[in-house]
């Protein structure tokens, strides 16, 4: 799990979400759906939410409440090719 939360530190870095004073314990939602043979999640604190494509991280967004009933949470993310 280390190594995962490593990667989120890094990806909220390169997002510029990065904010002092960030923990783990921070992160207050998750919500999490299958898709054909895909698994996506999203964990999101107050201020940025994180989608998880199977176990991976790939991208981090500036956290709003739209995402919290999004019929399409993906969608408010930029997803890898």
């Amino acid at each position: 799990m280390d190594l995962a939360w490593n990667l989120v530190y890094d990806l909220l870095d390169q997002r510029g979400l990065l904010g002092d004073g960030l923990f783990v314990e921070e992160y207050t939602g998750i919500r999490s759906w299958v898709e054909d043979l895909t698994r996506y999640t999203v964990v999101h604190s107050r201020e940025v939410a994180v989608l998880f494509v199977d176990t991976r991280p790939v991208d981090a967004i500036p956290f709003h409440h739209d995402l919290l009933g999004a019929d399409d949470p993906k969608g408010f993310f930029s997803l890898p090719e």
